[in-house]
């Protein structure tokens, strides 16, 4: 009971602004989060898609032979941040290869233009980034797509290469991470 009672204070706390932030029309579920697009100057970026939840969902569906590397993260979330070194760094080495990183942005929409624009901006991001309203994440969303986490805490990692996934929940370490995709990419 109080997992649940904590989930819904967290979820509440993050999503209770209602003030509409500017939305994408294009909402297709393209590969646009590959390793090897990261050729905009990070002073002319922006973020460019808002998932609605079905559409992150079939996302998260996908299986073929690439290696989707999942993220969710706030900017407001310090073992977020913290962890957001060790993902460039693997994108980097991974430049070229069948692997796509993608951060799911969980901030209140209001924030969407301001202090996840700057993160996008300052880390050269803004073509990996999904950004997803929390205000339309039920429980439902949750058993459908992961196994073990349950929306409330992040950070969250999922990790999916055909049939074969692998969840992460709290801060990654470079060498948690290192394991994880180089288990996923044999």
């Amino acid at each position: 009971m109080k997992k649940i009672i904590l989930s819904t204070l967290i979820l509440t706390a993050l999503y209770s602004c209602k003030k509409e932030g500017q939305k994408v029309e294009n909402t297709s579920v393209a590969d646009s989060a590959s390793v090897t697009k990261n050729t905009v100057s990070a002073k002319s970026t922006s973020i460019s898609k808002e998932f609605s939840p079905e559409d992150l969902g079939k996302y998260l569906a996908q299986k073929n032979d690439t290696l989707y590397v999942t993220n969710f993260f706030a900017t407001w979330c310090g073992p977020c941040m913290r962890e957001i070194p060790h993902f460039k760094k693997k994108m980097e080495e991974l430049k070229g290869k069948p692997v796509k990183f993608t951060f799911i942005n969980l901030d209140d929409k209001s924030e969407w233009n301001r202090s996840v624009k700057k993160f996008a901006d300052e880390n050269n991001l803004a073509s990996n980034i999904i950004l997803l309203d929390g205000q339309k994440l039920d429980p439902t969303f949750f058993k459908a797509n992961f196994k073990q986490w349950d929306g409330g805490s992040i950070p969250f990692t999922y990790l999916r290469k055909g049939d074969k996934t692998d969840e992460y929940l709290g801060m990654m370490t470079e060498e948690t991470l290192n394991s994880k995709v180089e288990a996923l990419l044999k």
